[in-house]
């Protein structure tokens, strides 16, 4: 199935996905099988407050992307359902609705027919702390070694999620509105800190060359104390309105533009590092807290926490306990 999805069948691809996000030993041969084809794909981060337009422009940029050529994929990483663990959907159906409605070739958007040459992915969060799932690496890789350049990640959006971006993508971009107060709540949630590009969607609102203006004034502040890039890089500000079809192209040459800095200053292989290592951890982390799990369930742990339930062992010796035996 790995050969005819490098090949570029979708349903191949499809079903290791499905693979991918269910984890276990399936997903960890997948992972060895694609490790070999990667490091290709400029892998694009999209984020932002929710309602700040994302999944509108993720499917304009596909379809400019499409138009020049490129074979971007997209995963939208959903909230889970608390009932199902499953994705809502709700970004896939936005980019497909925005993609689907470019038709005109000539101003750099492709035609429907085209869009076969994109592949967009909803995938859930499933809880996992930080809002980004432990399989989002992995299915980035997977798209990488298939074939698709650049991969785009969307995120949830939701409290401070947004910077968990930086951690999976080469650039993140950073999307605001006018009226949501975004310039504030980026400087609140350490966007300024981490975003490549910054992107003002629904430019053509009152209040927008206020958000600009406040963003300006923030990145002028981190000069002061000390958060600037130290090799001087400025987050550009990028003005666009994804319904009416305008900016898209300015965010992709911001993004290609980014893309030479990391290149040039040789900060994209620092980042990629920096990404495996926040991987090993994670997946780390998810293999200790399975081994927790185990061992409060078994009859020694359930015994001790009987004990600290009925008050003859505080929390902190019974978990001290427990973490003796994970060593």
């Amino acid at each position: 199935m790995f050969a005819d999805a490098v090949a570029g069948s979708r349903l191949a691809l499809g079903r290791l996905l499905t693979v991918v996000e269910r984890g276990g030993p399936s997903a960890d041969v997948v992972s060895d099988l694609a490790q070999p084809l990667t490091g290709r794909a400029h892998i694009l981060g999209i984020t932002g407050a929710p309602g700040a337009g994302k999944s509108t422009l993720v499917g304009e940029l596909v379809a400019r992307l499409v138009a020049s050529g490129c074979r971007p994929a997209v995963l939208a990483v959903d909230p889970s359902s608390p009932l199902t663990g499953g994705a809502i959907l709700g970004d896939r159906i936005r980019m497909d609705g925005a993609a689907g409605s470019s038709v005109d070739v000539a101003a750099g958007k492709a035609p429907a027919s085209q869009l076969g040459h994109a592949f967009i992915r909803s995938m859930a969060t499933r809880g996992h702390s930080g809002g980004l799932a432990v399989a989002v690496p992995l299915a980035v890789r997977l798209f990488d070694a298939a074939g698709y350049d650049p991969v785009i990640i969307e995120t949830v959006g939701v409290g401070q999620v947004e910077v968990d971006v930086v951690g999976a993508a080469d650039t993140a971009v950073v999307v605001a509105t006018p009226g949501m107060g975004d310039a504030v709540q980026a400087n609140k949630a350490g966007l300024l800190e981490v975003a490549d590009v910054f992107v003002v969607n629904k430019a053509d609102r009152p209040g927008a060359s206020d958000v600009r203006r406040d963003l300006e004034l923030m990145l002028d502040l981190g000069h002061i104390t000390g958060q600037e890039a130290p090799d001087g890089y400025r987050p550009p500000i990028v003005m666009a309105s994804a319904l009416e079809g305008t900016g898209s192209g300015d965010v992709l040459d911001a993004v290609a533009a980014h893309l030479d800095y990391l290149e040039s200053t040789g900060r994209r292989a620092q980042r990629r590092r920096h990404r495996v290592r926040a991987e090993v951890l994670a997946r780390m982390e998810q293999a200790m807290v399975r081994r927790a799990v185990e061992l409060a369930d078994g009859a020694e742990g359930r015994e001790l926490l009987n004990a600290a339930e009925n008050g003859e062992l505080s929390p902190t010796s019974v978990s001290a306990k427990l973490l003796e035996q994970l060593g």
